[in-house]
């Protein structure tokens, strides 16, 4: 079933986001749902604002009058996202939900992916993506919580240390 759940938009009135995905998992809750609606999700990011030269870490919502909810459409959970107090409507043409593409979805970073990595500091690695494709390099540090890669190339006679996302580089044999 979880094959056919799709991410899509919903449309809340601008300050409401928070108290719609409150509503809405509480009766996804009450009327036992949890298969036909999986996820719901508020998009927020921490920003450092200083004031009164004091810095304070502020969560700030990314896209404000909109909800992201991971669903399987029917009928019945069109209904429920439809009707929950404080929401407008799904984002689509004349309200019709329109799911959110992989690429969209990795874009926003809602989903975790996880990757693998086989390479270890000190390895030596291919670039598989980016401008940088083709070359080769050894590793020199991996940092996991930032998802990144820092390795040593050999351009223009040069070794030059060059920063790559995990999954940009793959360990050559």
């Amino acid at each position: 079933m979880s094959e056919q759940a799709m991410w899509y938009v919903v449309h809340t009135y601008s300050g409401y986001e928070n108290k719609v995905a409150t509503n809405l998992e509480k009766m996804v809750e009450n009327r036992k749902l949890q298969d036909w609606i999986q996820e719901i999700r508020v998009p927020t990011e921490t920003v450092v604002e200083i004031r009164d030269s004091k810095k304070h870490e502020v969560e700030r919502k990314i896209f404000p009058g909109y909800v992201l909810v991971k669903m399987v459409m029917t009928d019945d959970s069109w209904y429920v996202v439809r009707n929950t107090r404080g929401c407008t409507g799904f984002v689509g043409p004349n309200g019709k939900p329109v799911p959110l593409t992989e690429a969209e979805v990795a874009a926003l970073g809602v989903e975790k992916r996880e990757i693998e990595v086989n390479y270890s500091v000190g390895d030596t690695v291919s670039i598989i993506d980016g401008p940088l494709s083709g070359f080769t390099g050894i590793v020199e540090e991996i940092d996991l919580d930032k998802k990144m890669v820092r390795a040593m190339l050999s351009m223009f006679g040069r070794e030059t240390p060059v920063e790559f996302e995990l999954d940009q580089v793959e360990r050559l044999d």
